[in-house]
């Protein structure tokens, strides 16, 4: 099933909250959400993934998810909070947040999309092989990092993103690259390091630059 767009997830915020406030009161009562040995999921509070352990789903409404080196996961997907993930691991499905960073580590491969609606993504020297979805965030490929594509969507003007007004920045580093078409739906500061690689370029103009540093 393909994953829903930015701008799809935020319009669904308070059918996730619904379905959170129902998690909770199951929790309460005592049923069989508990977390599994596969899979977890948490209303309050942060989920890990052990360092060289496997794992199914990881799904938080209120916390971050973090993703120790070696282990891999099946998908990783929260509301409120980030999702970091360390070197050498692996997602073989998506990974989602609404309001939060996620961070990609080197050697680290995601194997479908990374998307986000308020928060940054940034890889250093990752890979996600699917496409990197936002809204409000920006976008950040460093230390050779490779994406399979770049989707900047138009901001839906509710409640949860009044007043982001800020510019997205997309930073394709050194040595990056972005193997399919980079779209932007909306403004957005694009730079190119003079190294990177990049294809077809939809809605934004391309700035090059050299060093280390892209300029703000």
């Amino acid at each position: 099933m393909h994953s829903p767009s930015p701008a799809a997830i935020s319009r669904t915020i308070p059918l996730r909250f619904a379905l959170a406030l129902a998690l909770g009161l199951s929790i309460a009562a005592g049923s069989a959400f508990a977390d599994s040995p596969r899979s977890k999921s948490k209303v309050l509070g942060s989920i890990t993934a052990q360092a060289g352990q496997s794992y199914g789903s990881l799904d938080s409404v209120n916390g971050g998810i973090s993703i120790e080196r070696g282990a891999t996961v099946q998908s990783a997907e929260t509301v409120n909070g980030g999702i970091r993930i360390e070197d050498d691991s692996e997602v073989s499905g998506s990974l989602e947040t609404v309001n939060g960073a996620i961070r990609i580590g080197a050697r680290s491969v995601v194997t479908r999309d990374a998307e986000t609606v308020n928060g940054s993504i940034r890889l250093d020297g990752g890979t996600v092989r699917g496409t990197l979805r936002t809204v409000n965030g920006d976008l950040l490929l460093m230390a050779g990092a490779t994406a399979g594509g770049i989707e900047v969507e138009e901001p839906n003007r509710g409640w949860w993103n009044w007043g982001a007004e800020k510019l997205p920045r997309v930073v394709i580093g050194a040595g990056s690259k972005v193997t399919g078409p980079m779209v932007f739906k909306r403004e957005v500061k694009l730079f190119v390091h003079e190294s990177a690689r990049i294809g077809e370029v939809l809605g934004a103009t391309p700035v090059r630059f050299s060093g280390d540093e892209a300029p703000e």
